[in-house]
């Protein structure tokens, strides 16, 4: 149920992202005048086909999904009927073509602006910016950097909620550039602080590189009492129920569930000896943790418990992200801005080196996204819709040929030599497009299945 879930939520963001790219291109086609002969979604043998007559166009539902087209009329796909000719797009001004070629992907950062607009009129909820324990030897530790400080500002930009954090501080750490954070403690001082993150590595950045630079969520203490138990997992086959208190690991006393955390994590494969308070009753029972990999390289340890939570406790850490309708419209055109320019930079850094290959990702983890965020709710899955949107809309605009952004480079070509590229120009060119795109492919099915089998 749960694979028949994640499919039919990358089918949804599929279906969305691709009608709305390639009804761009259709859209501006026929208002420039172009005749569009078929429109699909997907590509190979056809599953579905419509026509009407007032238009002309077939509507096309394909075998193979990802992807899709709009064919116009053009002399280089077919003979055209002189009659014809005003309605190819090969006889369009160049300023048409780039037009009816811009106009997928601006239609999918368009959508973007739309979806974050909705959401920032909605209202966006979050967890509140404040820090928890900043261990020692880091970089927050030596920004001084403490525990319940509420992070308000980085460098220019304000922090409402610690995806803000996050998503800022991942832009400076792409730079490498120290920032100036500004933060609030319990007693409502006002404090600045001079983060360094010269010291990130790439690794580091496709990993916790927030745990790297010691900042890290406030969590309430919570008691050490079971809350909810994997069926499956080490805790419940060892016969624990929800409810129970650990009073102590290994006849260490126990009084906060982070040291209980603590002891499971760093004992993978290894006894521990849990001291169990159950209503009236003590008793003993021993647990070896599972050994699980984290971020593909060390193994850690897990039981498959978690606390009772008082939900009271939470409540007040979590706030809601809204604006008017003007002043959503403006962060929702600035948000669409600024993932644009970072995705850019992100590729202009891999291509580089200074940016690690393993960001690239493919379809499978593309399904897994949109199911875990349409599980969480209609408002993350609107988000990252939105993201992907961007995404989709920016790779197109990349100067690669059989993209969108190749024939805009042929054009700018055109434009500077007074005269089309070349047939012979253009057919290498899609070679070397075609070589260029095999290889991301390889590269995010890959990380794909290394993120499958690793985590």
């Amino acid at each position: 149920m749960s694979l028949l879930f994640t499919l039919a939520a990358f089918a949804v963001t599929l279906g969305i992202l691709i009608v709305v790219h390639e009804y761009g291109h259709y859209i501006v086609a026929r208002w420039c005048g172009v005749r569009v002969l078929r429109f699909s979604v997907g590509f190979g043998k056809p599953l579905i086909t419509r026509k009407f007559a007032s238009e002309g166009t077939e509507w096309v539902l394909a075998a193979f999904p990802l992807g899709g087209y709009v064919k116009m009329l053009d002399e280089r796909e077919g003979p055209v009927e002189p009659a014809e000719l005003p309605y190819a797009f090969n006889s369009q001004s160049i300023y048409r073509r780039i037009a009816i070629v811009m106009a997928g992907p601006v239609a999918n950062l368009i959508l973007a602006v739309l979806l974050y607009w909705f959401l920032f009129v909605y209202g966006v909820p979050g967890i509140k910016p404040v820090l928890g324990e900043v261990p020692l030897a880091t970089p927050a530790a030596t920004a001084s950097f403490h525990r319940g400080d509420t992070i308000i500002r980085i460098g220019d930009e304000p922090a409402a909620t610690w995806q803000d954090v996050n998503w800022i501080l991942l832009q400076h750490a792409v730079q490498k550039s120290g920032v100036e954070i500004e933060t609030r403690n319990e007693r409502g001082e006002i404090a600045t602080h001079q983060l360094d993150l010269a010291g990130l590595s790439s690794d580091e950045l496709d990993n916790d590189f927030m745990g790297k630079l010691g900042l890290k969520r406030f969590q309430p203490d919570l008691p050490a009492k079971i809350g909810r138990l994997q069926p499956d997992g080490v805790a419940a086959k060892a016969g624990l129920r929800v409810g129970d208190e650990i009073i102590s690991v290994n006849q260490t006393q126990l009084d906060r569930w982070e040291e209980l955390v603590q002891w499971v994590r760093r004992n993978p494969g290894l006894p521990l000896t849990l001291a169990i308070k159950r209503g009236g009753e003590y008793f003993q029972v021993k647990v070896i943790p599972d050994a699980v990999k984290e971020n593909g390289d060390s193994s850690v340890g897990k039981i498959g418990a978690s606390p009772m939570v008082d939900p009271a406790l939470f409540a007040k850490l979590v706030t809601e992200v809204r604006y008017p309708v003007d002043r959503a419209f403006v962060q929702a055109l600035r948000k669409t801005w600024d993932t644009s320019l970072f995705s850019l930079k992100m590729l202009g850094k891999m291509v580089t080196g200074q940016v690690s290959w393993k960001n690239i990702s493919g379809p499978i983890t593309i399904a897994d996204y949109a199911g875990q965020s349409a599980r969480f709710g209609w408002v993350p899955y609107i988000s990252f819709l939105a993201l992907i949107s961007i995404s989709l809309g920016v790779l197109n605009l990349l100067p690669v040929p059989l993209l969108d952004g190749g024939h805009l480079m042929y054009y700018m070509v055109e434009m500077i030599k007074g005269s089309p590229v070349s047939e012979k120009t253009m057919e290498i060119g899609q070679q070397i497009g075609i070589a260029i795109l095999l290889t991301l492919m390889i590269f995010a099915f890959y990380n794909d299945i290394n993120r499958l089998v690793v985590g």
